[in-house]
């Protein structure tokens, strides 16, 4: 049995199952797992992230996000990022998954739901009022497993995004 420790969060897993925090010498896997992330879900044109740019965003002075590393044994098989955001109506920062993913050749076997658990747990140590993520909606097997763990769509809210030209104009404006 394998404790995996990050503040005060622990997760217990029977398997050779490892989570620990990414470090900066994983930034080449950590864009990797992004990449193979993005032809997963049908995205892989949108993917202009660098070394240098997860490097300054995790790592950096002003690091605004951080990501876990999930091992089978010495073979990385999965990773998370995550940061965190605040609701005002809570009064309490929250925990907001960015991204969660699995290799399709090991899902079924508890990674995905351990990462999770690890989450959860560092978000209650965190005194996090909540944990959100996205999901695209053509992916059933991802909702049908988040419905399980208790998750529920928010589906009076609607995602808006402001990216490249229509950004820079609002900015410009």
């Amino acid at each position: 049995m394998s404790r995996i420790h990050h503040g005060k969060a622990q997760v217990k897993q029977e398997s050779d199952f490892t989570i620990r925090p990414a470090r900066p010498e994983d930034v080449p896997l950590l864009l990797s797992f992004i990449k193979e992330l993005a032809e997963y879900e049908r995205l892989a044109h949108e993917v202009v992230a660098t070394e240098e740019g997860l490097h300054e965003s995790l790592f950096g002075e002003r690091a605004v996000a951080e990501a876990l590393l999930g091992y089978l044994g010495p073979e990385p098989v999965a990773f998370a990022v995550f940061f965190h955001n605040f609701s005002t109506f809570l009064g309490r920062p929250g925990l907001y998954l960015e991204d969660l993913f699995v290799k399709p050749e090991m899902r079924g076997r508890g990674f995905g739901r351990a990462l999770l658990r690890y989450l959860a747990r560092l978000a209650v140590e965190r005194n996090c009022g909540r944990m959100e993520w996205a999901v695209l909606d053509w992916n059933e097997p991802a909702i049908r497993f988040y419905r399980s763990l208790g998750a529920v769509p928010m589906e009076e809210w609607t995602v808006f995004r402001l990216t490249g030209d229509a950004l820079k104009r609002l900015a410009d404006g």
